[in-house]
């Protein structure tokens, strides 16, 4: 029944009370119980029906029922069973109305009726009969102890009459579909008995009752509580949906909130979830923590918009001291249920009035504290709190908690090892990797190295490395696979291409050294796999300031990008080597002249590859960045990697090294064709003074002289012609190179005491910052490098 049907209905006695007290409506049934026409009671103070006015007539706040004896018209009294509810008014319209019943007998006491008759009133299942009207014919006892009522009270009633509640609205809609169709229907319900604090699941069925005719005369109901399945198929749902939403990500904070996330509001109305500091140094524990215990929170969640447990805030630093549930749960080591009601919380409330005036203000009645403990380590802890949930933590509940919470710690250990993991990475791959660019005449640099978002470091690595005669090296590799493995072995192969560059190999033949230097590395870690199992690609580029000309040889690894000056950026037309690792194939060097102010960019795939576009997508988007890099190399590079990369980040670590290159003035290189005779030497002595003094470096003069001398006899009395004699500066070094057609390379010997030669390489070794021998097509170089900050 509802508040706003209309009143012509002749068997129950309703009436609609305003906010005053005074009746605002009458119904033809209560006419006829009572006596009373409408125009005599409408209006009138509802309290004159009672047959002791002195006594209140209860007006429920929500619903109210109960015997209560009135005033008939003649002047007798009837008693009466009344279904009093309270509705929430509408503008100025009446506020509580009345279902009232006689407890006399009345014509629907009515034993022999066939309806009746059919029902299975002695089943244990609750079960009620409705006839074509909808009204309630007869219900057992199991039914009445559902509903709260008298059986005897019940009787001509309907289904929104019971208890106005929305799923008794969905019963009698329900009820008439059944009456329609003839056919039998379940429907599930949730409803709280009047004893308890908590709802039941039903499963109604809904059965039509037909006469001998086969006419369908009225519906039975019969409802299975099925709470305690309906329960475990919630509980079994809420641990199916952790495995799904808890740990989707290796991040420590973004795994914390699923795991509140998932937990409110199925479980609990505010979840908290706190870790120990790995900042103090107390990232885990293999035992039981004694109080006070600081807890940094990472994660909460709550029903409204406030945290009604306590006062702090995701970041925040807590400390939870003895008799608090977060502290006692840790020392215990297993799981601690708090109630308020019962005074668990009261010596914790006692020392913070803040957290105690929160947690009265909320309504907070029991808490739920589980220590995070993952491979014999405790993480922290999760609090649960319940202040709309009407029911204090069962012990169902605390397995539930305990089984999300154990899935959630684990992979919050997973992401915290990861975090470790990736960081101790990260410290070696920049620890392997230049911490600053050398400076030269030859190139000015800039480089960002970027490990991918998802997969973590990997061993992508960049260098420039100075070479004899002002040249320059650049470098740029990639190591397959990530972590601290892939890391260790860029470590090494950097290494080796140091090594190697410093003996002036050509680039085609550093890059089959290093090849040689792989399959190595992959017989050590592949064991019986064979090679293959350490792989990598290589760019390697050599630079000569003085001819401005660029040799590349790659193998495997994506070509540069050239930006000439003005100029659109474009891919330099390299061959393609196979990747490092493979054996027995040759590399391929390339050779071009780029103009001065032309700028270099060596990548390794990462930065133009992503799932949601191919190749030569990104190829494109980088020639776009790099054109016209006219700026600072620093801004190209960022301004590259804000266009080049995806949204979500690289996912692949990203190495970019960009060159843009100084060509050598030709008045700052001298060059002398030396004859094989001895007798020419002091002769081409004074040539070199001569360009000093025009050079304004007569502070270099005296050991310049003698390197000169020293060089120069050695390749007229060892080498073979023609013989050149090359001098090379910039504002810091000055160079002396001696070329001759021969390939045997002096050596550094120490010279015995009688012996009358052997020094001139001692000499010059001591002089001079540093020498070396670099082979060519044609024979070698002996050079050797003064650094003129030592000779003012």
């Amino acid at each position: 029944m509802r508040p706003d049907d209309p009143f012509d209905d002749a068997v129950t006695a309703r009436a609609v009370i305003a906010a005053d007290g005074t009746l605002a409506r009458w119904s033809e049934g209560a006419r006829l119980l009572l006596g009373h026409r409408p125009d005599e009671v409408v209006g009138r103070p509802a309290a004159e029906l009672l047959a002791d006015s002195a006594g209140p007539l209860p007006l429920p706040a929500d619903r109210w029922s109960g015997t209560l004896v009135l005033r008939h018209r003649d002047g007798g009294t009837v008693s009466v069973w009344v279904l009093a509810h309270h509705r929430q008014p509408s503008g100025d319209g009446p506020g509580e109305w009345l279902a009232v019943t006689p407890l006399e007998a009345t014509d629907y006491d009515l034993p022999d009726d066939p309806l009746v008759r059919k029902a299975v009133f002695q089943s244990p299942c609750a079960t009620m009969v409705f006839d074509q009207e909808l009204r309630l014919r007869g219900v057992n006892d199991a039914m009445a102890r559902l509903l709260g009522l008298p059986a005897d009270h019940l009787r001509g009633l309907r289904p929104t009459d019971i208890g106005g509640r929305p799923q008794h609205s969905e019963l009698e809609r329900q009820l008439r579909h059944v009456l329609r169709s003839g056919r039998p229907h379940d429907m599930q319900t949730h409803m709280k008995a009047r004893a308890e604090s908590y709802a039941h699941a039903w499963l109604a069925r809904l059965a039509p009752l037909t006469d001998r005719s086969g006419r369908v005369r009225g519906v039975c109901v019969t409802a299975h509580d099925f709470t305690e399945q309906f329960r475990a198929r919630e509980r079994l749902q809420l641990v199916n949906e952790a495995s799904m939403r808890i740990g989707t990500t290796l991040d420590v904070t973004r795994t914390a909130q699923e795991l509140a996330d998932v937990c409110v509001p199925s479980l609990a109305d505010f979840v908290s979830v706190e870790l120990l500091d790995p900042e103090e140094g107390a990232g885990e524990a293999s035992g039981r923590l004694s109080p006070p215990v600081s807890l940094r929170r990472v994660a909460q969640q709550s029903m409204t918009a406030g945290a009604p447990e306590s006062v702090a805030q995701v970041g925040e630093v807590v400390v939870y001291p003895e008799n608090s549930p977060q502290a006692d749960s840790l020392a215990a080591g297993h799981s601690i249920v708090a109630s308020v009601q019962a005074g668990d919380l009261d010596p914790w409330l006692a020392v913070d009035e803040t957290r105690a005036r929160r947690i009265e203000e909320y309504g907070v009645h029991s808490m739920l504290s589980v220590p995070l403990q993952a491979r014999g380590t405790t993480l922290g802890v999760a609090a649960f709190v319940r202040f709309s949930h009407p029911e204090a933590f069962t012990h169902d509940d605390v397995l539930l908690a305990e089984e999300v919470t154990a899935r959630a710690a684990v992979c919050i250990d997973n992401a915290r090892r990861y975090s470790r993991e990736r960081e101790t990475t990260l410290t070696l791959q920049r620890s392997l990797l230049p911490r600053t660019l050398p400076r030269t005449a030859a190139l000015e640099a800039a480089t960002r190295y970027l490990p991918a978002a998802r997969s973590g470091v990997g061993g992508d690595w960049f260098d420039v490395i100075p070479l004899s005669g002002m040249r320059v090296a650049m470098v740029v590799g990639d190591v397959v696979g990530h972590g601290i493995q892939a890391s260790a072995t860029m470590g090494r192969l950097r290494t080796a291409v140091r090594t190697l560059a410093d003996i002036d190999l050509a680039p085609d033949e550093l890059l089959t050294h290093l090849d040689d230097l792989v399959l190595h590395l992959s017989e050590e870690a592949g064991g019986d796999s064979g090679p293959g199992e350490v792989g990598a690609t290589c760019l390697y580029a050599v630079y000569d300031p003085v001819s401005r000309r660029c040799t590349l040889s790659r193998a495997g690894h994506p070509p540069p990008v050239v930006i000439p000056p003005g100029g659109p950026a474009q891919h330099l037309e390299l061959p393609s080597g196979p990747p490092l690792g493979l054996g027995g194939l040759p590399f391929e060097s390339a050779e071009f002249e780029l103009s001065d102010d032309s700028v270099l960019a060596f990548y390794t795939d990462g930065l133009v590859t992503s799932r949601g576009r191919d190749v030569d997508q990104g190829e494109a988007l980088l020639r776009e960045a790099l054109s016209g890099a006219a700026g600072p190399l620093d801004e190209t590079c960022d301004r590259v990697l804000n266009s080049v990369l995806a949204p979500g980040g690289a996912t692949d670590d990203v190495a970019l090294l960009l060159a843009r290159l100084r060509g050598l003035p030709s008045s700052q290189v001298t060059t002398w064709d030396i004859p094989a005779d001895p007798a020419l030497v002091a002769p081409i002595r004074k040539q070199v003074l001569d360009q000093l003094a025009a050079w304004s470096l007569t502070d270099a003069s005296f050991t310049a002289e003698l390197v000169v001398s020293e060089l120069v006899t050695n390749a007229i009395r060892y080498g073979a012609p023609p013989i050149r004699l090359r001098l090379i500066h910039d504002a810091a070094t000055l160079i002396c190179e001696v070329s001759d057609t021969s390939h045997t390379a002096p050596h550094l010997r120490r010279a015995k005491t009688w012996d009358e030669g052997g020094r001139g390489l001692l000499l010059v070794a001591q002089l001079t910052q540093r020498w070396g021998t670099r082979h060519t097509a044609e024979g070698k170089t002996i050079w050797a490098e003064l650094a003129l900050a030592d000779m003012e």
